[in-house]
């Protein structure tokens, strides 16, 4: 865990969803792989290669942009292939509950966490897969407010779904701590806006999160 900023008077948590409200290297992979798949199976090329075109750009974006990174859904749009589409890709090929399975420890922390704070997804992922990746682990509940792909139509590193959150919850900017697993699409710019921001490697980083926001 690397904590960059805790708001002074912090009322509202955004976490991103995956790899950070979960742990599970087959799952992050199959989010990307089976759009690349996709894209592949559409443009009559082998999966291989379709790799190396997303793999090939990411690169090339990051060479060009002093090491930012650059999202799978704006990848896809440099190569001609709309959000409204990849949303509607991940809608039809995600599923989680057969990679992820209910997490008691997190489970037990929201609750912790949800008496003090109002707690708010934002995820590159639209809001039908990332409700049923929360309902996996057991916290749909607990985080009944997701803003994803489709609710903008703009992909993290964006102001729009951050600032979505922002308005749905009711708060300042400067109130809303940003949780998540990549600086660049998860951090940084929630920095920029006036954000708290704690960047982890996973789920296991959160489960005394408390005591780092409470001062116990």
């Amino acid at each position: 865990m690397k904590v960059y900023k805790i708001p002074e008077n912090l009322k509202t948590i955004i976490f991103d969803i995956d790899s950070t409200l979960y742990t599970s290297a087959a799952y992050a992979f199959e989010q990307v792989d089976c759009q690349v798949r996709e894209f592949a199976r559409i443009r009559g090329i082998e999966a291989n290669e379709a790799r190396k075109m997303v793999a090939d750009y990411r690169k090339e974006f990051a060479d060009k942009n002093n090491g930012k990174k650059i999202s799978l859904g704006n990848t896809l749009v440099a190569f001609g292939i709309p959000i409204e589409t990849s949303v509607k890709w991940r809608e039809q090929l995600l599923e989680p509950k057969e990679f992820l399975g209910r997490d008691e420890r997190l489970i037990e922390e929201l609750k912790i966490l949800k008496q003090h704070f109002n707690l708010i997804c934002v995820t590159n992922n639209p809001v039908l897969p990332a409700r049923k990746t929360l309902e996996a682990i057991g916290v749909e509940t607990l985080i009944p407010e997701i803003v994803g792909l489709d609710t903008c139509f703009k992909s993290k590193p964006a102001v729009e779904p951050f600032m979505t959150a922002v308005e749905r919850i009711g708060c300042k900017v400067e109130e809303c701590l940003a949780i998540g697993d990549r600086y660049d699409m998860d951090i940084g710019l929630p920095l920029e806006m006036g954000m708290g921001g704690i960047l982890v490697t996973g789920v296991e980083e959160l489960y005394d999160l408390h005591k780092l926001l409470l001062d116990e």
